[in-house]
């Protein structure tokens, strides 16, 4: 969720921490998150002076929430009705909102070309929903559609691909023009054919499977995010990661990994969960004496995750349970060891780090009380709810409908969150505001995903990296990792997942007999860290301007820190257990070396174990590490061999040490009034 469409959204000054900061100093770090977002998140460059067009914007905004609420209740209409009213909507505010480039002025009111685009786009997307009988009657397949049909299409097309550009970004739509010339050029489909087969479809296209979830579900989790960000909720989240976690070693880093992970269950933007929470998180890890490229990577690594924690999963979730045919209640289940692993081998990663730097965590009068986060533990309330309902066996629409009247109803509990009249309106307008570039993401997304599975062009490039890697199975997954980092880069969570999931999954599918699930969740995991590698990690560049660092510096060290990351998709393909897909007998084993891999590989990665350690030692637990991460017995005995005698070493030096591993320890002194995890 884009948290910069939201004034209810969590501000550094909103914390129980005590920062040290005046009026002037939030004022101005607030000014700084914001120009952040625009810089580095397309859906946060959004005019902000709309002049008399704020009417129109609200009303249609807070007709499209409506309209969402009112279908969640009584039953969604045809899924083409569904999707048109939907995505026309959406487009039509988009072009109200978002300016043509970075250039055009945020603050002039509403050119009269983007007032002709916004009504363009309305009118092709009612077009379908006023001549729905005649588009989906048998008399069309017989006697084929009229010109006017062939003009709408295209014009929707065009208007969709523009709208996603302008909130979304360029690098989606690339892709949607290349997979339409490859339709059209390559494969010798007829533009007219192409366009009325994408466009009045409800099958596949702009209002397939992605758009079909998102006008039923996914907008309504994002309308009860904003309502739940309203009750506060994200610095209920930073407290209580501060209050568990900040007086350890590397503490502030730490409670910056759990919160950004808590605040990612409602969140679906790594970039923008990265300026909202490192604009709080990011000042006190500098000040607690992280070096600024780590404590900015350290925030859009743990922000990154947030898209890949349950229950919401950057809104993927929800189309991975269309995409697999699992429930989304399993899936949200099934994701929970591959979230955890992802967050602990974050925190190993800052622990060796803090420790190797003789960092502490803060002393306990920065902390939150107890007594202050039980007194809001009822926050928590709506997510229960949520997840109780689904796992009983309610659909995501009604269990999301109940979590927004939970938080709504919570809302009044307290008298900073009370909302009136027009706070109630606020939220409503929010609510289609924050989907907008979902939608828009979803809408391209099921361009792509139309074109490859109707020309087969995912079949044609899973045999030629079948046939680059000779059939090698580590080596396809290998290559497939890369384009899913390729095609993730620059893409929103939900398009990410759809153009990965299209693209790439298949090969390891329908080539390899992997487990549905564990084929999507590989390629969702990579798809989604193309957030943090370089050259195109904008959740890197993003924490990087906060922290004042060098981009490219902090995009490598956000890698390091998630590096187990990386492997533990290989690891759950290799060994589906780790994803519920076996018995207890099979995921101990295997969870339990890769736990100690992890923490060996984050310990040689450092250069830090028991001490300081030496180029013989760090290499050996470099090797150690990756080989205890494989799931073959023999292989994990001969790593844990490596990474014990590396261990051995250590402790034999640092017993001739006097109890100095490998040069002068950090004193007692720099580790603060933290006590050593």
């Amino acid at each position: 969720m884009n948290s910069a469409s939201n004034p209810s959204a969590p501000r550094p000054e909103d914390s129980a921490l005590e920062l040290g900061l005046d009026a002037a100093s939030m004022k101005e770090a607030e000014e700084q998150t914001e120009e952040l977002l625009r810089e580095h998140d397309s859906a946060s460059r959004f005019r902000t002076g709309l002049g008399l067009w704020v009417w129109i914007v609200g009303g249609l905004s807070i007709a499209l929430t409506v309209f969402h609420l009112y279908t969640g209740i009584f039953g969604s209409r045809p899924s083409l009705i569904q999707g048109a009213i939907h995505l026309g909507g959406a487009t039509s505010i988009i072009f109200l909102l978002y300016p043509i480039n970075r250039r055009v002025s945020l603050t002039n009111g509403v050119p009269w070309y983007d007032a002709i685009l916004a009504l363009l786009s309305l009118g092709s997307n009612l077009y379908i929903v006023i001549e729905y009988r005649h588009l989906t009657s048998n008399i069309v397949q017989i006697l084929g559609f009229r010109e006017i049909d062939y003009i709408v299409a295209a014009l929707g097309i065009l208007l969709v691909l523009e709208a996603t550009r302008r909130c979304v970004g360029l690098p989606i739509v690339v892709i949607a023009t290349l997979a339409i010339a490859y339709s059209v050029f390559v494969y010798g489909m007829s533009w007219q054919n192409y366009a009325v087969g994408t466009f009045f479809t409800a099958r596949s296209g702009v209002f397939g499977t992605p758009i079909q979830v998102s006008s039923t579900f996914i907008f309504l989790f994002l309308l009860f995010a904003v309502v739940l960000i309203r009750t506060n909720i994200g610095v209920f989240f930073n407290d209580l990661a501060f209050r568990v976690a900040g007086r350890f070693t590397g503490g502030p880093a730490k409670a910056a990994v759990a919160a950004s992970g808590l605040q990612g269950m409602i969140s679906g933007s790594s970039v923008a969960n990265t300026v909202a929470s490192g604009s709080f998180t990011i000042p006190i890890m500098k000040k607690a004496g992280f070096k600024p490229h780590v404590a900015g990577a350290t925030e859009a690594t743990a922000s990154t995750g947030g898209q890949i924690m349950p229950p919401i999963m950057g809104a993927a979730a929800f189309i991975m349970a269309e995409y697999t045919g699992i429930p989304y209640a399993e899936i949200i289940i099934i994701a929970i060891i591959p979230a955890l692993l992802y967050f602990l081998g974050v925190m190993l990663s800052v622990h060796f780090d803090a420790k190797r730097n003789g960092l502490g965590g803060l002393p306990g009068s920065m902390l939150p009380s107890w007594k202050s986060l039980l007194t809001r533990a009822d926050l928590i309330i709506p997510l229960v709810v949520i997840v109780w309902m689904m796992l009983d066996g309610f659909s995501p629409a009604r269990a999301a409908l109940w979590g927004i009247a939970a938080a709504f109803v919570l809302s009044f509990l307290r008298k900073s969150t009370r909302l009136g009249f027009v706070g109630i309106v606020q939220m409503l307008e929010a609510g289609a505001r924050t989907a907008l570039p979902v939608i828009a993401a979803c809408a391209t997304a099921g361009i792509v995903a139309g074109t490859v599975t109707s020309t087969g062009l995912g079949s044609r490039l899973g045999h030629s990296i079948i046939d680059i890697a000779q059939g090698n199975f580590l080596l396809v997954l290998l290559m497939t990792m890369i384009v899913c980092l390729i095609l993730g880069m620059g893409l929103p969570t939900t398009a990410n997942y759809v153009v990965t999931a299209t693209i790439a999954a298949p090969i390891l599918i329908n080539n390899f007999d992997v487990p549905v699930i564990a084929a999507h969740m590989f390629v969702f995991f990579f798809g989604i860290l193309a957030d943090i590698t370089p050259p195109v990690c904008l959740a890197a560049y993003a924490g990087a301007g906060i922290a004042g660092a060098n981009p490219m510096k902090t995009g490598v060290t956000a890698v390091k820190l998630a590096v187990a990351a990386f492997l533990i998709p290989f690891v759950f393909v290799l060994e589906p257990s780790l994803l519920l897909q076996g018995t207890i007998v099979e995921l101990a084993p295997a969870l339990a070396t890769l736990v100690l891999g992890m923490m060996v590989i984050a310990a040689g990665l450092a250069g830090y174990f028991f001490g300081k350690t030496t180029k013989l030692e760090r290499t050996l637990l470099l090797v150690g590490g990756v080989l205890m991460v494989y799931p073959i017995v023999i292989v994990s005995v001969v790593g844990l061999v490596l990474a014990g005698v590396a261990v051995a070493l250590q402790l034999i030096r640092r017993k001739s040490n006097g109890g100095d591993a490998a040069g002068p320890a950090p004193s007692d002194a720099a580790e603060g009034s933290a006590a050593s995890a």
